[in-house]
């Protein structure tokens, strides 16, 4: 058939191209290869990913203040205990926690800054001389001052937690204190007293170093643990093919500008082949080609780095989504150039804009949050990005058919307006 004649032409075409070459193949798994080597190092070996220690200074100011006999009591007499500030410094410095932090003590916030600023510790924690007596304050808003190095993020991030933590815990005894009084309207220090020894009872294991942080691994037998190296090679792996396989769909359709400037084009226009027949076989080379590309890098990113993408059902599912609205993007793109001289703003513009939006999931490292993963499904890009998350962290079936469904609406919709806009541009 001549559709079939005419789309073998254009994908020999495309494969002949050093640069798409490049563009489909090459890229993405160098890409991928510069991170596997950045990341190689925490690569698990057999002893397992251990979370950095950090090291954390605290100048602990705080000079005290009334109404802690109660929450002091809750610490061991040789603590020491005179201020919240005291409380703070006791908890982090438990055995529990000296796996993850190092603490030491310096005399002033001068000086606790002066330490992350020379790298010598990577979080400084600054607890103002009025840090109990606003605590205790019913009205008064206790602040404490984290200072941390930029260049650090995991080690940070966890001096916060515990802080938040344990914070929230003990707050509750204030809130506790604020209900009781606006319920019973009592000040009676003694009534205080009864509520904030039966919150800090009730509340005890709260305050726990041990219960502040948990790093727990899957139990035996639920789930087959995947290397770290992995967890983060696999999604950028899929960020990058997703990323150029939507390159490949508009620079293959391309070529029915090229060929219309040309004049070859219109030419083939007055032959007995029919302008439909025509379309159709340049646009089934874009699918085909991004096709091949999807395959190839799949296959090369299980065989030389490892990646598990999932299900085979869930590969099927979301390599269709992604080759169709891949392609569909490219023919409309391309419907709305006058000339390949745009296709340089393209190029560089709206596909590099598009794909950074959609990959947003991928290269936000910690869990990212709801407001991102919106913003990422605002371009089709992030539905495919959505679909081969879903697919390697297997996702139910039918979880994927809807991300399946919405990336064959975007399809529809794309690539019903690209071949009006043709057909009507070569009528």
């Amino acid at each position: 058939m001549k559709i079939f004649d005419i789309a073998l032409k254009d994908l020999t075409r495309s494969f002949r191209s050093v640069f798409a070459v490049l563009f489909m193949f090459v890229i993405p798994l160098v890409v991928t290869g510069m991170f596997y080597v950045m990341f190689g190092g925490m690569a698990d070996s057999g002893t397992g990913f251990s979370l950095p220690q950090t090291n954390v200074v605290i100048a602990n100011l705080d000079e005290g203040g009334s109404g802690f006999d109660m929450a002091m009591s809750q610490f061991p007499a040789d603590a020491n205990i005179q201020s919240m500030g005291d409380m703070i410094v006791y908890t982090l410095q438990q055995d529990n926690l000296a796996d993850l932090m190092q603490v030491t003590l310096v005399d002033s916030a001068e000086a606790a800054r002066s330490a992350v600023d020379a790298q010598e510790a990577g979080v400084a924690v600054i607890i103002p001389a009025d840090f109990s007596a606003q605590f205790s304050d019913l009205e008064g808003q206790a602040v404490l001052e984290v200072y941390q190095d930029p260049t650090l993020i995991l080690g940070p991030a966890i001096v916060r937690s515990v802080l938040n933590q344990y914070m929230d815990g003990i707050s509750g005894a204030k809130i506790a204190v604020n209900v009781a009084l606006a319920q019973t309207g009592s000040g009676d220090p003694a009534f205080i007293g009864q509520v904030v020894e039966a919150y800090l009872t009730a509340t005890e294991a709260t305050r726990d170093p041990a219960a502040l942080l948990e790093v727990r691994a899957p139990a035996a037998g639920e789930t087959e643990e995947v290397p770290l190296l992995l967890r983060i090679i696999g999604p950028i792996m899929g960020g990058m093919m997703v990323f150029y396989a939507f390159y490949t769909g508009t620079a293959t359709a391309e070529t029915l500008l090229q060929e219309d400037e040309m004049g070859t084009l219109p030419r083939l226009f007055t032959t007995p082949t029919t302008q439909a027949t025509i379309l159709g076989g340049k646009l089934l080379a874009v699918l085909l080609t991004v096709t091949i590309q999807v395959i190839v890098l799949l296959t090369l990113g299980a065989l030389i780095f490892g990646i598990n993408w999932g299900s085979l059902g869930s590969i099927l599912l979301f390599s269709a989504g992604t080759i169709l609205v891949a392609s569909a993007f490219g023919v409309f793109v391309n419907s709305l150039l006058k000339s390949t001289k745009q296709g340089g703003i393209v190029f560089g513009g709206v596909l590099t804009f598009t794909g950074m939006i959609g990959m947003m999931p991928i290269f936000v490292f910690s869990n990212p949050s709801a407001t991102i993963d919106t913003i990422s499904l605002l371009v089709p890009q992030g539905w495919a990005i959505h679909g081969l998350l879903q697919s390697m962290q297997g996702a139910a079936t039918g979880n994927l058919l809807l991300t399946m469904l919405v990336m064959l609406a975007w399809s529809v919709a794309f690539f019903g307006i690209g071949v009006w806009r043709f057909q009507k541009r070569f009528a």
